[in-house]
């Protein structure tokens, strides 16, 4: 079966269950957790202070943590790299499946 690098994905539910098996180390999916949260925690301080900086330490606490997670864990390229809607799509789908159980931390 192809990994999540090696083939192009029409349709969002077509990606998902690869982009899963691309995050099947709990380290990995943890990290992109607790990126995904300092994420919005950081975008919810740029709304609140409109201080510019936030919308980087968003982006760097969201890509670098799943990033440590996959070279680091995973072992693995994340799917940012070449489908990077689906990605991110599928970050916040893990991220809400975390957050009501369907998904283990």
């Amino acid at each position: 079966m192809p990994t999540v690098l090696e083939k192009k994905y029409e349709t969002f539910a077509e990606f998902y269950p690869s982009y899963l098996s691309q995050h099947s180390n709990r380290t990995c999916r943890q990290l992109h957790f607790v990126g995904s949260t300092l994420a919005l925690l950081s975008l919810v301080a740029l709304v609140l202070t409109g201080a510019l900086y936030w919308l980087a330490v968003a982006l760097v606490c969201g890509y670098g943590f799943a990033w440590i997670g996959h070279f680091v864990f995973e072992k693995n390229r994340p799917a940012t790299f070449k489908q990077p809607l689906y990605s991110l799509l599928g970050d916040w789908v893990m991220y809400w499946q975390m957050l009501t159980g369907q998904v283990s931390f």
